[in-house]
């Protein structure tokens, strides 16, 4: 098994250590077809992307490309901020990104009483999950990433469940039917094997990225892989490996309002 594209790195525009070229020229080295670059989205009050540097970005995808001779997607790490599936990243920023992946992040400005419902319950949660877990949050975290992919033409879930535990099988089953994928990280071990044996139960497909922070990371999966040697994960369901790549949901959507 082998990569053809990662599709979530972060560069300096948020908390990554390299240039978007650096990731790009990793990725070559690597014989990635494609790449994305996907910084934290706007409500990330930490490390998220300015608007001021988007057309920055934008041209230095475009040269990165032309540079290296591989595709360099411009997208986002969109921040869910409510439970009614409240994302930061909204249309009238799209014409300027290729790539949409979303997830929850604590570090976030949630909306309203997102706040307490989401923020604070999952801020204090930690990453342990053999804490206690209430069936409320489980609850409106489920919510929030469900609504999210109805409302939001989102190509990729990132990091399911890495501090921030939702029901994963019914987000795999609305991923499933709105065309949404289901990231498997190779930084952040976030599934279990029981959680993804149910996930397998529905029809999800999958993309395995690195959660590159630096140009070194780009390409790298051996975390999915030491965990593709306990569950097996059929490869016709991994759509960037071996020379595929993905049908992506949110280049659909723009070329329809087009």
């Amino acid at each position: 098994m082998f990569l053809s594209a990662d599709y979530h790195t972060h560069t300096v525009y948020s908390h990554g250590k390299g240039t978007v070229l650096e990731n790009a020229e990793s990725a070559k080295i690597k014989n990635l077809k494609e790449i994305g670059i996907t910084d934290h989205g706007f409500a990330h009050f930490g490390f998220g992307l300015k608007k001021k540097d988007l057309k920055t970005l934008r041209s230095e995808c475009e040269s990165a490309e032309k540079i290296m001779g591989i595709k360099v997607l411009m997208g986002v790490e969109s921040n869910l901020i409510g439970v009614n599936g409240e994302v930061d990243l909204k249309p009238e920023n799209y014409d300027l990104f290729d790539l949409f992946l979303a997830g929850i992040h604590k570090y976030s400005l949630f909306k309203g009483n997102s706040l307490f419902n989401l923020y604070f319950p999952d801020l204090f949660l930690g990453k342990n999950k053999k804490l206690f877990i209430s069936k409320r949050l489980i609850k409106n975290n489920t919510r929030a990433f469900v609504n999210a992919v109805k409302n939001n033409p989102i190509d990729v879930i990132t990091h399911l469940n890495y501090g921030c535990f939702a029901d994963p099988v019914e987000v795999a089953k609305v991923c499933a039917d709105y065309g949404t994928y289901l990231e498997l990280n190779s930084k952040k071990s976030h599934l279990t094997e029981d959680e993804l044996s149910g996930i397998l139960s529905t029809d999800v497909k999958f993309v395995i990225d690195s959660d590159a922070h630096t140009p070194d990371r780009v390409g790298e999966i051996s975390l999915v892989e030491n965990l593709m040697e306990k569950i097996e994960i059929p490869k016709d369901r991994i759509m960037n490996i071996d020379g595929k790549l993905p049908d992506f949901r949110f280049k659909h959507f723009k070329e329809k309002s087009l």
